[in-house]
Parts: structure tokens; C-alpha cells; sequence
């Protein structure tokens, strides 16, 4: 199996699985004012110190969370529910741990605006500011899409929202640990940061929440993380993402040029070998790992199904008992229902090889030929 599906998720790194292992003899609980207990809650101190170097925040400014889903309800959720209404703007292409929680935000009373994107995937930061109101509370804007990988304009919203009191969040899932994230130089008052998207352990993340912010819980409990991620920490977790975001930081240049140098090898191989390739957010800035490109003649579902067991990509598109969805995000930002339906995302990562770039060129170009040909198939079908 050839790994290609690195924003779904990444593999362990070899030393994070180290430090969760030696974590794991260290078992005390960080509430416990025993001497066993001091030492784990020393060492999720010391993790909180490497995610905030990575992202150059202050310790005292993470909270860990469970993951980027809680992560985003705890700054969305959690700063709303302190005002009886207001008003969030956000967009249409943010991953749904950030729609859901607006759609509740709304069932509440909250008003929510969602911006659509240009054809190349990006917010107009001058759309952000044409859509606050007065009773504006919040903006989030995720800073590169998940399926694009397209990196929003976050320090020119930054600027636009900068004389006013309303507070910026950003879901920085797919960018923390991949390029360069800074949260003062982004301009963000609260930033998601999750640990299985850069090679550390799934099930737990972080919220950046700048000093001077106030956020409600969104579930109970005792006083973990100032009471505001309750419950017993997840030790192993903790040590596993601040691992990965030390060896973030040590690695961080090497890592986005050699992830740029394979992502764009296989671009050119696949269009030399397919042909009719469309990449969309072609003229946006993007993340180094990241294609999400329009294969004509196929539908996306049904490719990602035939590699399954070779070479591992994925699709936006959903289809069930012949009915297909496209992707919300490539709809957003202007494709065709048929186009949308024929795009996958490709997304390579560190630990790819160029042998492994050149195999999944040959094979990906196999199987798409082999679907083209194929009659009465469901592209036929959906659109004869």
C-alpha cells in the first residue's frame, strides 16, 4: 500500500511512539499531589511548552483538548454562549467541526454569515470586512482547507478586524506541523492545533486561546485545563503531540521542501501519464503536500475504490446506492456537479519516496484509463 491520504490522517512518528511508550510507565494522575503525580503532570507541562513553541505562544495560552472537533466547539461555542446573541462570520468551506457547531450557534438565536470563496478556493478578506455588523462577536476562517489545501489570507482579516473587539479564530488543523505557523504573526486570538495531522497520536489536540480571552466550557467537570477541557488528561496523548510538534519545529524547512518537491513530481507525472487534469486552487497559495485535482472520465468514488488496496487518496464526494454528493467545498468554489464528482484529493507526506511517487504515478494512471474505458458505469449513468 502506497500512503497517499496524509490530511486525513499521518503515521506516528517513530520517536513519538517512543515517547508515548516511555509516558506509559509514568502513571500517575497530573491531579495528584503525590510525587507520582507531579512527575506526569511535569511532563504534560513540558509538552505544553513544545506545542506553544511550535505555534510561538505562551504555555500558559494551550489548552489540550481531545482533538480538533472539540478544540473548534470549545472556541466557537464556547466564546458565543457568553452573549445572549451576536453575530459569526465564517465560510462555507470549513470542515464541518466548525459548520456544526455554527448551525447549533444558530438554532440558538446567534446569527451566522457564511462567506463563499473565489474559484480558487480563497475568502476575500475585504468580503470579511463588508459582512460585519455591529453586533459581530466572532470571525473563524480556517487557515488551509482540508481538501484543497488552499491557505487562507488570515493576517489580512487579521489587520481589517484589528481596531475592533471582535475576536479571530482560526482552524489551523491542516497547517500546524506542515508549514510555518505563527500565531502572532497570523494575528488569531485563538488557533486549532491537531495532533494527528503531523505524525503525532490521534485523539487529542490543542486550542491556543490568546491571554485576555474568555471562553465558557462546553462540557463539565473538575478543573483540567481551567476547567475548561475537564476530565483526566490523556498523558500519553499530551507527550505524543508535544513530540510531534519539537520535531515540527527541528524539521519544519526539510519537511516542506522535500513534501513540495514530491507533491509537485507527482502533479507532473500524473498529467504526462493521464492527461485531463484540472488542479483545483491552482492559483492560490497552497499547502507543499497537498493536490486536489479533476480527473475527467471518472468519478472519484469509484477510482479511490479500485486503488483501495494499492494506493491510498481520497475523495470529497460521497455516493450511495447511485446517488452521489459532491464536495460542499468545490461547489463553493464554483465547480460543476460533474467536475466536483470527478476530483480526489492526494496528499503526500514525509516519510513518502520517490519510488513510492513514481509507483503511485503508474498505478493511479493504470486504473483511471481502465475506469475511462469501462461502459455503463456510473458516470454514464449520471450524466448521459
Amino acid at each position: 500500500m502506497i500512503y497517499l491520504d496524509n490530511n486525513a490522517t499521518t503515521p506516528v512518528d517513530k520517536e513519538v511512539q517512543e515517547a508515548i511508550c516511555t509516558s506509559l510507565e509514568i502513571y500517575g494522575n497530573p491531579s495528584s499531589s503525590h510525587i507520582i503525580g507531579k512527575k506526569t503532570k511535569e511532563i504534560v507541562e513540558a509538552a505544553r511548552v513544545e506545542v506553544a513553541s511550535l505555534i510561538g505562544a505562551k504555555p500558559d495560552e494551550i489548552i489540550f483538548t481531545s482533538g480538533g472537533t472539540e478544540s473548534n466547539n470549545l472556541a466557537i461555542v464556547g466564546y458565543c454562549q457568553s452573549f445572549k446573541k451576536g453575530h459569526v462570520i465564517s465560510s462555507m468551506i470549513e470542515h464541518p467541526s466548525v459548520i456544526n457547531p455554527l448551525l447549533e450557534l444558530q438554532r440558538r438565536g446567534v446569527k451566522v454569515t457564511l462567506l463563499k470563496p473565489d474559484r480558487r478556493g480563497i475568502i476575500y478578506p475585504e468580503d470579511v470586512k463588508r459582512n460585519i455588523r455591529k453586533d459581530t462577536i466572532l470571525v473563524s476562517i480556517m487557515h488551509a482547507n482540508n481538501e484543497t489545501g488552499v491557505i487562507q489570507p488570515i493576517e489580512e482579516i487579521a489587520e481589517y478586524l484589528k481596531e475592533t473587539e471582535i475576536v479571530f479564530h482560526t482552524d489551523a488543523a491542516q497547517s500546524v506541523g506542515k508549514i510555518p505557523v505563527d500565531v502572532k504573526n497570523l494575528g488569531v486570538d485563538m488557533l486549532t492545533v491537531v495532533s494527528h495531522k503531523f505524525y503525532g497520536p490521534k485523539g487529542v489536540g490543542a486550542l491556543y486561546v490568546r491571554e485576555g480571552i474568555s471562553l465558557r466550557p462546553v462540557i463539565y467537570g473538575a478543573g483540567q485545563e481551567r476547567g475548561l477541557s475537564p476530565g483526566t488528561e490523556n498523558v500519553p496523548g499530551i507527550v505524543g503531540l508535544g513530540k510531534a510538534a519539537e520535531i515540527a519545529r527541528r524539521d519544519m524547512k526539510d519537511r516542506v521542501e522535500y513534501t513540495k518537491e514530491i507533491t509537485e513530481e507527482l502533479l507532473k507525472g500524473l498529467i504526462s501519464k493521464i492527461g485531463d487534469i484540472k488542479l483545483n486552487g491552482a492559483e492560490a497559495p497552497r499547502l507543499p503536500n497537498t493536490l486536489n485535482i479533476t480527473i475527467k472520465g471518472i468519478i472519484s468514488t469509484e477510482l479511490v475504490e479500485s486503488l483501495k488496496e494499492e494506493v491510498a487518496i481520497s475523495s470529497g464526494s460521497a455516493c450511495h446506492a447511485g446517488v452521489c454528493k459532491p464536495s460542499d467545498v468545490l461547489i463553493a468554489m464554483g465547480l460543476s456537479r460533474k467536475d466536483a464528482l470527478s476530483s480526489v484529493r492526494i496528499s503526500t507526506g514525509k516519510d513518502n519516496t520517490s519510488e513510492e511517487i513514481d509507483k503511485a504515478i503508474e498505478l493511479i494512471s493504470e486504473h483511471v484509463r481502465r475506469l475511462r474505458k469501462k461502459r455503463g458505469g456510473l458516470l454514464k449513468r449520471l450524466f448521459s
